[in-house]
C-alpha cells in the first residue's frame, strides 16, 4: 500500500490496488471520518466486501486483474516501427496500448492514449508542468452480472504474433479463466465526449452492453462545455468564436445549433469503458483516439470569444485525408501540404493560416468581401464541422504523415476569407472533383479573418 496527505493536510490517503482510504483529519490530529472508494471514484462508505460479495471473490479479482496488466505491458513491448521522431509521443499515439506506466504502491496502471501536437510541443517547453496527455487508468468494477475472467496470463512465452501484430492469446477455458462478479474498467481521465455511434462499437468489441441512459446531447455542445469549463454557453442557438492567431490574424466560427441536432451527432459523456479480455484494449484505445482527433480539430475552433471551401475527412485517429477545389486548374501539390499541416498540426485555424499564406504566393489577393457575405456548404451527413470560406472554392485528399517541415510564406496584402468542412469517413469521395455537393444537412461554421493579437507558440505559427 501507498499513502500521502492533501496539500492542505487535512486528508490522508491509503492506497491499493483495488481500492484508496480517505481519512479526514481534524485540526488536532483526531480522525474525523473514514471512507473507502474504487479508484476513480469519489470517496463514499462503502468497503470492498459490500462489492464484491467475499474476500476470496476479492483475491480472485486483484489476481485477475495483475494477470491481464502483465499481458497488457506483454503487448506494448513487442516491436513496431517508430512512426514519430518523439519516442514518448509516438508511443502514446501509434503504441498498441499506448504509454503504459504499471502499478505500483497502490497507484493503478495508467495508459496514455492521446496527446495533440500543440500539447506535446507545451510539455516540451514546460517539462515542469506535467503531462498534458489524455489518460486511461486500469481498474476494476464491480459487475451485476458474473463475466469471464482470465486466472493466468493469456499470452504464450515466446508470444505469437498474427497478421495484425497482435500475440495469440490462449483460449478462455475453465483451466485458465472463472466466472466473476466483476469486469475491467478503463477509467477516461479526463472523460472523453464520444459519438453515440462510437458507443455502440464499444459495446461490440467488448460485448456488454452500453449504458441506457445515454445522455445523446449534440457533440459540439458537450465540447463547448468542456472548452469554456463554467462559462455559460449558448444552449439552443448558433455559437460565434473568435480564435487569435499569430500575425495579428483572428477567425470568426458559426457553429449553426440546428445543424448539431441531427442523430448522427447524439454524443455522450464517457468516463468508464469496461472490458473483460486484453485483447479489447488495442481495438478500444484506437476508438478513443479518432474521437479525441475529432474532438481536437472541433475544439480549436472553440473559444469564449464570441471562396475556399476545404473537405477534410478523417479516416483515423492518424490520417487526414484533403482536398482542394478552387476554380480554373487544380493545383493538387496543395492537397498534400494542407493535409501534412492539418495532420501535424490538429488545428483548423492553424490549417487555414497556412493555407492563406501559401496561396497568397501562388495568385494575387482576393477581391474584398461582401458586407453581407454570409458563405454556407453543405455536405454527406457524415461531415464533422463546415466552415464558410472566402469567394474561391477549394478541397484537400489522400494524405500522409510526412517529416518534411512546412515552409513559411508571407501574408497577402488583404485578408483572406476561407470556409473549411471537416468529415468523419472511412474513404475520401473521389466523385466530387469540381464544387462541394448539397447532398445533405451538415454542421456548419463560418469563418471570417479581420485582424488581432496572439499568443500561439512560435513552433506552430
Amino acid at each position: 500500500m501507498g499513502s500521502h496527505l492533501s496539500p492542505t493536510e487535512t486528508a490522508c490517503y491509503l492506497t491499493a490496488d483495488l481500492f484508496y482510504v480517505e481519512v479526514l483529519l481534524l485540526p488536532g490530529g483526531e480522525v474525523e471520518d473514514v471512507k473507502v472508494a474504487q479508484h476513480g471514484k469519489a470517496p463514499e462508505v462503502e468497503s470492498m466486501q459490500m462489492s464484491y460479495k467475499n474476500s476470496d471473490s476479492k483475491m480472485k479479482v486483484y489476481t485477475s486483474l495483475q494477470h491481464m496488466q502483465q499481458d497488457l505491458v506483454k503487448i506494448s513491448n513487442l516491436p513496431r516501427h517508430l512512426i514519430e521522431s518523439d519516442k514518448r509521443v509516438d508511443m502514446i499515439l501509434n503504441g498498441r496500448i499506448g504509454s503504459i506506466t504499471p502499478s505500483q504502491e497502490g497507484t493503478p496502471m495508467s495508459i496514455e492514449y492521446y496527446i495533440s501536437p500543440s500539447d506535446a510541443l507545451i510539455e516540451r517547453l514546460h517539462s515542469d508542468e506535467g503531462s498534458r496527455s489524455q489518460t486511461a487508468v486500469v481498474v476494476v468494477g464491480a459487475s451485476a452480472t458474473t463475466h469471464k475472467l482470465q486466472k493466468e496470463s493469456l499470452i504464450p512465452t515466446p508470444p505469437q504474433v498474427d497478421s495484425e501484430g497482435l500475440p495469440v492469446f490462449i483460449p478462455l477455458s475453465e483451466t485458465c479463466s472463472e466466472l466473476l462478479p466483476a469486469f475491467f474498467v478503463l477509467k477516461i481521465k479526463p472523460a472523453v465526449p464520444m459519438l453515440n455511434s462510437f458507443i455502440h462499437k464499444i459495446s461490440q468489441i467488448t460485448d456488454i452492453p452500453p449504458d441506457a441512459d445515454l445522455q445523446g446531447e449534440p457533440l459540439f455542445q458537450l465540447l463547448e462545455f468542456s472548452a469554456l469549463k463554467d462559462k455559460k454557453t449558448n444552449h439552443g442557438k448558433d455559437t460565434h468564436c473568435i480564435v487569435s492567431l499569430p500575425d495579428a490574424e483572428f477567425h470568426r466560427y458559426l457553429f449553426a445549433n440546428a445543424e448539431w441536432k441531427h442523430d448522427f451527432w447524439k454524443a455522450s459523456l464517457i468516463h468508464t469503458v469496461p472490458f473483460t479480455h486484453p485483447t479489447h484494449v488495442p481495438a478500444l484505445l484506437e476508438l478513443l483516439r479518432y474521437q479525441s482527433a475529432i474532438n481536437t480539430l472541433l475544439a480549436s475552433c472553440i473559444t469564449s470569444l464570441n471562396h475556399q471551401p476545404v473537405l477534410v475527412t478523417v479516416m483515423d485517429c492518424r490520417q487526414l485525408c484533403c482536398r482542394l477545389f478552387m476554380p480554373g486548374p487544380v493545383d493538387h501539390s496543395l492537397d498534400d501540404y494542407i493535409s501534412r499541416v492539418l495532420t501535424r498540426c490538429m488545428s483548423i485555424p492553424i490549417t487555414l493560416r497556412a493555407l492563406r499564406k501559401r496561396i497568397s504566393i501562388l495568385r494575387p489577393p482576393a477581391l474584398p468581401l461582401e458586407p453581407d457575405f454570409a458563405g454556407k456548404a453543405e455536405i454527406p451527413s457524415s461531415t464533422l464541422a463546415q466552415c464558410a470560406v472566402e469567394n474561391t472554392p477549394a478541397v484537400v485528399p489522400s494524405a500522409t504523415l510526412s517529416p518534411e517541415p512546412m515552409e513559411e510564406v508571407e501574408l497577402p496584402a488583404k485578408p483572406g476569407h476561407y470556409v473549411m468542412s471537416v468529415a468523419a469517413a472511412s474513404a475520401v469521395d473521389g466523385t466530387n472533383t469540381d464544387a462541394i455537393a448539397n447532398h445533405s444537412p451538415c454542421a456548419s461554421v463560418g469563418v471570417y479573418s479581420p485582424w488581432v493579437a496572439s499568443s500561439f507558440p512560435a513552433e506552430l505559427v
